[in-house]
C-alpha cells in the first residue's frame, strides 16, 4: 500500500512543478488606461487604517482611481481615523453603514455598498490588513487585460511571525499550489477548481453587474471563491496569480486568532461533513502518513515525505515564505486537522470582530 502513496505524492509533486513554472506573475506596470475603483471593507480595523491608507494613496501609474472604504459598524476608532487619515483627498470616500443588510453577511453587505456606490471599468477588493507595493494596482490590472481575463486574484504574500503563524499560513498557498493546475483552470473553467483570496481580488466591473455584484453570495463565510464561482458559473473566466511581489498581508498575529478565523470558514471551505472527512484524508495521507511509515523502516514512507516537502519548499519559493517551515511539514498538517475539526466543532458559535459567525 506504501507505493500507492508515493504515487500519490509524486502526482502532487508534478502538479506542483507545472505551477511552478507556469504561474502567471504580474509584470506590466505601465501607466492604466482604465479607470478603477476598490473597495475596502473595515470593521473594527483600528490598527490597519493608516497604513492602508498610506499604501492606497501612495499607487503609481492609475491617474483615474477611487478607494471606497466601507466601515461596517466598528465598534472601535476606525470610523474617526479612516476620516482623519482621508484628509479631504477626493480619491477616497468613506461610507459607515449601521450593519449589515437583512439577510446578508457583514464582510459581503459591506462589499455590495461598496460596489454600488462605485462607478469604474475594474473593481478591486482588497482586506484592511493587506499592503501593495506602489505599482501594485496597475500590475495587476495591466495583467487582467493582458491575460483577457475577466477576474484575477493575485495571491499576496503571507506574512507569519509566531510559531503557530508559521506552520498554519504557508498551507494556504500549498494547498492550490499541490492541487490545481492553475493554467488548465484558466483555460477551462469550472467551478470546481476555482481558487480566489479575497485579500486581494480584480475583476471587471460588467462582470460584477452580470452576477449582480456580491448578491450571490451574501450569507457566504467564504465569499472570494464563492464569488469565482459565481462568475465562472455566469461565463466568466479568472485565475488566481502569483501577488507576493506586489503585495503582502500578516492575517493573524496568535493562535486564538487563528483558531478563530480558520473556525469560522474551513468547515464551509470543504462543504459540510462529507468534505471535511475528505480533507482531513488528505492531509493525514499527504503531511502524516508518509513520515509515520518512514519511522517504522519503510522506504516507501521517506520518498513520499521527501515528494511532499520538495512540494512545500516549491510553494515556500514561490510565495516568498520561510522555507524552513516545510520540514515541519507533519506538525502544520496535524494543526489543520485540529482546526478543521474545530470548525465543525463549532461552526455557527464562532466569534469574529464582535460577531457571531
Amino acid at each position: 500500500m506504501s507505493i500507492l502513496l508515493v504515487y500519490f505524492t509524486y502526482f502532487l509533486l508534478v502538479i506542483s512543478l507545472i505551477n511552478h513554472i507556469w504561474i502567471r506573475i504580474p509584470k506590466n506596470s505601465l501607466p492604466l488606461s482604465h479607470s478603477v475603483a476598490v473597495i475596502v471593507p473595515m470593521r473594527n480595523e483600528a490598527d490597519n487604517v493608516a497604513p492602508l491608507i498610506e499604501s492606497l494613496r501612495g499607487q503609481i501609474g492609475v491617474p483615474n482611481y477611487h478607494v471606497v472604504i466601507v466601515n461596517d459598524a466598528s465598534t472601535d476608532a476606525t470610523d474617526e481615523l479612516a476620516s482623519r487619515y482621508i484628509d479631504g483627498d477626493t480619491r477616497f470616500s468613506l461610507i459607515t453603514t449601521a450593519g449589515p443588510e437583512e439577510g446578508w453577511l457583514g464582510k459581503v453587505s459591506a462589499l455590495q455598498t461598496g460596489f454600488l456606490a462605485a462607478s469604474a471599468d475594474v473593481v478591486i477588493t482588497i482586506d484592511a490588513d493587506v499592503r501593495l507595493e506602489p505599482d501594485a494596482i496597475a500590475q495587476a490590472v495591466n495583467q487582467l487585460s493582458d491575460l483577457n481575463l475577466d477576474f484575477i486574484s493575485p495571491y499576496p504574500r503571507q506574512i507569519a511571525y509566531t510559531f503557530a503563524e508559521r506552520m498554519v499560513q504557508p498551507l494556504l498557498h500549498w494547498s492550490w499550489m499541490t492541487t490545481v493546475i492553475l493554467r488548465l483552470a484558466e483555460k477551462f473553467p469550472m467551478r470546481s477548481t476555482a481558487v480566489a483570496n479575497g485579500q486581494f481580488f480584480v475583476v471587471r466591473r460588467s462582470a460584477l453587474v452580470a452576477i449582480d455584484g456580491f448578491s450571490t453570495v451574501r450569507t457566504s463565510i467564504l465569499d472570494d471563491v464563492d464569488v469565482a464561482r459565481s462568475l465562472i458559473s455566469a461565463g466568466f473566466r479568472g485565475v488566481v496569480t502569483q501577488g507576493s511581489s506586489i503585495a503582502h498581508t500578516r492575517m493573524y498575529s496568535s493562535f486564538d486568532e487563528i483558531r478563530q478565523g480558520y473556525g469560522k470558514s474551513l468547515f464551509y471551505a470543504f462543504g459540510g461533513k462529507v468534505g471535511a472527512a475528505i480533507a482531513i484524508t488528505f492531509i493525514a495521507l499527504t503531511g502524516i502518513a508518509p513520515l509515520a511509515l518512514a519511522l517504522t523502516g519503510d522506504i516507501n514512507g521517506w520518498i513520499a515525505f521527501f515528494f511532499i516537502l520538495i512540494t512545500r519548499l516549491i510553494s515556500a519559493l514561490r510565495s516568498r515564505a520561510n522555507i524552513s517551515t516545510a520540514l515541519l511539514h507533519p506538525v502544520s498538517s496535524a494543526i489543520l486537522i485540529y482546526l478543521i475539526i474545530y470548525s465543525f466543532r463549532y461552526r455557527g458559535r464562532i466569534q469574529w470582530k464582535g460577531r457571531t459567525v
